[in-house]
């Protein structure tokens, strides 16, 4: 069984013991959060968000933390303009507890 599930503007394919990095949520670690589920599959049964019934994913939160720099760079050609700057994206890192349908 999966589901997906909307998180920070991405969709995510989780299913229960998952662990993945979201956008940082601003938890501390050890909390747990919970998501609509936009969309569960559990072998042939499909259920999609607002057919009546609601699915829930639980979450654990781990730890925050940041991604690898990227580094952004300008020029513009025969100006001798040149920028270099970095950017690390911050993240929480979550645990799929379950996805419930209720």
């Amino acid at each position: 069984m999966y589901a997906i599930v909307k998180v920070g503007g991405k969709q995510h394919k989780v299913s229960a013991g998952d662990k993945l990095k979201v956008e940082k949520l601003g938890q501390e670690p050890g909390a747990t959060v919970e998501w609509p589920a936009l969309l569960v599959v559990d072998g042939d049964q499909i259920m999609v968000h607002g057919e009546g019934k609601e699915a829930m994913v639980t979450a654990k939160v781990l730890g925050d933390g940041q991604l690898k720099k990227v580094l952004v760079f300008h020029k513009k050609r025969r100006k001798q303009y040149k920028k270099i700057y970095g950017h690390r994206q911050p993240f929480t890192q979550v645990e799929i507890l379950g996805i419930s349908k209720d």
